[in-house]
């Protein structure tokens, strides 16, 4: 059993030299006899002070809690931007599924020339040509959902071979809802004008054949589509009905154009939501 020894509870004061009494300090002495019997002796100063050692600052401790805000902050907004665009892909697919839009077609039925004359003078120095069509053109939308709405459509009729501008007419603006056919009779496409020579030089051979004269006819306008509450931008589009043989008419009645290989071609580039076709 260890053995401590106490100090007195008064401190003792030594004589200083001079007569005067200096003060001590006292201290505490600690005994302790191990197991071994080895005496261990600890001093203990109290009122000495002891030595101030200051922390190193961590930074990185502070940080860490703003650092971890700002990255879970970025995954929810990745995440919710990830999602938001799934869903927007997801409802594209099922709405083209369901509506799958497609372009307009149009055809050209009928064709009859009342007028197409070519007169030069006698010295060839001028030419003029006199022309008169009739068209009859109709329009469909194969969509159940989708409709347009067409400007005033700008005709015109050229020859297949040298586009010489035979003639030019317009078609009034109207709109084609869905499954719609519309039809327009008595098309008037008219020219009276003088050509230069090498104009004439391309059409009179075309005229004196027996085998016609190849023609085209050309359709532009602008076109809006609408598809529920959705619409897109105007933009232009050009029908081309190639294939159409016509003849020059003999007396006053008119001459019917040969339409059954006329195939007509519906140049178009629209953009609706996502879609364009």
């Amino acid at each position: 059993m260890a053995d401590k020894v106490f100090p007195s509870s008064k401190p003792t004061a030594t004589a200083a030299p001079g007569g005067s009494a200096a003060p001590t300090t006292t201290t505490t002495t600690t005994t302790t006899t191990t197991n071994g019997g080895t005496t261990k002796s600890h001093l203990i100063n109290p009122t000495a002070r002891l030595p101030y050692r200051p922390q190193p600052h961590n930074r990185r401790r502070n940080y860490r809690p703003r650092r971890n805000y700002c990255c879970c902050c970025c995954f929810w907004i990745i995440l919710i931007i990830l999602v938001l665009a799934l869903l927007v892909a997801i409802t594209g697919t099922v709405l083209y599924v369901l509506y799958r839009p497609h372009r307009p077609s149009f055809t050209l039925a009928s064709l009859r020339i009342h007028r197409l004359k070519l007169k030069t003078a006698v010295d060839s120095s001028t030419s003029h040509l006199s022309t008169l069509f009739n068209l009859t053109l109709s329009s469909k939308n194969p969509n159940s959902h989708l409709s347009f709405s067409y400007d005033p459509f700008v005709i015109s009729c050229v020859t297949s071979n040298g586009d010489v501008l035979i003639g030019n007419g317009t078609l009034p603006a109207f709109v084609s809802d869905g499954k719609e056919e519309s039809t327009f009779r008595g098309v008037t496409v008219a020219s009276s004008s003088d050509l230069d020579a090498e104009t004439v030089n391309n059409l009179r051979p075309e005229l004196k054949t027996g085998n016609g004269v190849s023609l085209k006819v050309e359709m532009d306008t602008k076109v809006t589509a609408k598809m529920g509450g959705l619409m897109s931008k105007k933009v232009g589009i050009r029908i081309t009905c190639d294939g159409i043989k016509g003849v020059v008419p003999k007396g006053k009645l008119p001459a019917a154009a040969n339409v059954s290989g006329a195939k007509c071609k519906v140049d178009l580039r629209i953009k609706i939501w996502k879609w364009t076709f």
